[in-house]
């Protein structure tokens, strides 16, 4: 069956549910020390029910009954066995601009860029690219996502700050395997290979 890439955020957001091994490339214009390496992002979707959707919404002066969703996003370096930090949590909920879902407001608890809660505007392209714009108070990002396949994605971004210096940052993310997935796999091998 051929690749179907993800075209709404609710889409997106289940798609990626799960732990994803993240190899970033990270590039400072200015002296800033560098900040490539590796890293695990656990990812969880939403439902309309979750509490945090109301908490996030009514600050931002937005109807909870508007949004569809969301997800939690949880970072932690690649070689920490630890539980990850709460402290590096996000949660976005999804408030789509119309029945489509292709376009809308993603709501943070906290930005990537600035840690204060922010209001972005997310968008899907033809071919799945989906592209995120955020304006801080001092900041401006932009980062667009896709999936090559069902278990690899990519992410680049660039921000611009009010002092005219960039960063720009590249990640390739594959979706970390559990016991369950490779038993699955080897038994659909061996299916295969019985045949």
């Amino acid at each position: 069956m051929p690749f179907v890439p993800p075209m709404t955020m609710m889409e997106f957001f289940r798609k990626s549910e799960g732990v994803w091994f993240t190899q970033r490339t990270v590039h400072h214009f200015d002296t800033v020390a560098d900040q490539s390496g590796e890293s695990k992002l656990y990812v969880g979707a939403i439902a309309l029910d979750d509490p945090r959707i109301k908490a996030i919404c009514q600050p931002q002066g937005i109807d909870p009954a508007s949004a569809k969703g969301g997800a939690s996003f949880m970072w932690q370096e690649h070689d920490d066995d630890q539980e990850p930090n709460p402290d590096r949590v996000a949660v976005l909920i999804d408030v789509p601009d119309d029945e489509t879902g292709r376009s809308g407001k993603l709501l943070r608890n906290q930005g990537y860029v600035e840690k204060i809660p922010v209001v972005s505007r997310y968008w899907f392209g033809q071919d799945g690219i989906l592209t995120i714009d955020t304006e801080y108070e001092t900041n401006q990002g932009q980062e667009r996502c896709w999936f090559m396949t069902d278990d690899f994605r990519v992410r680049v971004s660039t921000v611009r700050m009010m002092n005219g210096v960039y960063l720009m940052t590249y990640c390739s993310e594959r979706r970390y395997l559990t016991e369950a997935n490779l038993a699955q796999m080897v038994q659909h091998n061996l299916s295969r290979a019985s045949v």
